[in-house]
């Protein structure tokens, strides 16, 4: 394993990461065990970076990610995120008011089965309050020894820099692929320019850079990508003629298209640190391979080419979802 420093102010971290499996896990279901034989794995191969949320898979994925790291705590750092909430009417909200961040930071603690997070991300900018306001009960986190570093996710640059004021950010989390590279217009630059690291998460596009997915079919009927710009009929026939192209290169090089995926995204920068969430070991195993792929200058200037931004058809999140992102 390969390891780079998260920003100006952040720990030293495992060249990429390990996030949220797509798949829910249950409690005490089948695949509970093999959740627990991916951390188990994760670990024994120097992946030291974690990351869950209070709202994944209802808080389970909090508790089952305490569970599986006990007695292995010291080698490991746990992200966790708060403010991303679903509402009574079943839509989307944010949460950034202090109280808020206590009360929350306090719940997830208790799942965790931690003393303190090592890194606390508000996964969405609170629109209707001021982040100064959210990122200040934050730093009081840190200061009673119940967080260590503070992040953001999904912000817009100028938000970046009003939270760095008050407080330093070790990293941004927000999509970023050869897929989605939006992030290159301002998002980045602004991290680079405030030495805040960049976790990137969906690093495969959600799977589409795995070149598994080339029809509609390809997804279970339960699947919430279905619902999806990018995975749409229309949309997905035009994605998969890019994936092809991947894969030619990737095969090229006696590679899959996912660690060709990984290995672009890990030449962009030292700063950037994917977490490609997985509940299997054999897709873990395939993803840290993609560590010590060195490319040449040629490759990742073909992969530039043709998945240069707005190469790919349909957006990442619905239009109404990406009016809350980027704040």
């Amino acid at each position: 394993m390969r390891y780079r420093r998260l920003g100006r102010t952040g720990p030293e971290v495992s060249a990429i990461g390990l996030g949220r499996g797509s798949q829910a896990v249950k409690f005490g279901e089948p695949i509970e065990q093999e959740f627990n034989e991916t951390i188990r794995r994760a670990i024994d191969a120097g992946i030291t970076l974690f990351d869950s949320s209070d709202l994944y898979w209802n808080t389970r994925h909090e508790v089952l990610l305490g569970r599986a790291v006990q007695g292995r705590r010291h080698k490991v750092l746990i992200t966790t995120k708060f403010g991303n909430i679903d509402l009574p009417d079943g839509k989307k909200g944010t949460n950034g008011r202090p109280e808020y961040v206590f009360s929350s930071c306090e719940a997830s603690l208790q799942r965790l089965g931690l003393d303190c997070i090592d890194i606390y991300f508000m996964h969405r900018v609170d629109p209707t309050t001021p982040i100064e306001d959210t990122v200040g009960a934050m730093s009081r986190l840190v200061e009673q020894g119940k967080v260590r570093y503070i992040g953001l996710c999904e912000a817009g640059a100028k938000t970046l820099r009003r939270a760095h004021k008050v407080h330093p950010l070790a990293a941004l989390q927000t999509e970023y692929s050869l897929w989605a590279r939006d992030c290159e217009a301002e998002i980045l630059p602004a991290c680079r320019e405030l030495g805040i690291a960049y976790m990137a998460y969906a690093p495969l596009g959600r799977g589409l850079l795995t070149g598994a997915i080339k029809t509609i079919a390809d997804l279970p009927e339960s699947d919430r990508r279905r619902r999806h710009p990018r995975f749409q009929p229309e949309n997905l026939e035009r994605n998969a003629q890019l994936v092809a192209q991947l894969t030619a290169i990737a095969n090229r090089n006696h590679i899959t298209p996912a660690q060709l995926a990984l290995a672009w995204l890990l030449a962009q920068g030292d700063d950037i640190v994917p977490i490609p969430g997985t509940n299997h070991v054999r897709n873990l195993d395939s993803n840290i391979a993609a560590v010590n792929i060195e490319l040449a200058d040629a490759e990742v200037g073909e992969l530039n080419r043709i998945f240069a931004p707005g190469a790919g058809a349909g957006l990442r999140y619905s239009a109404a979802s990406l009016k809350g992102l980027g704040i």
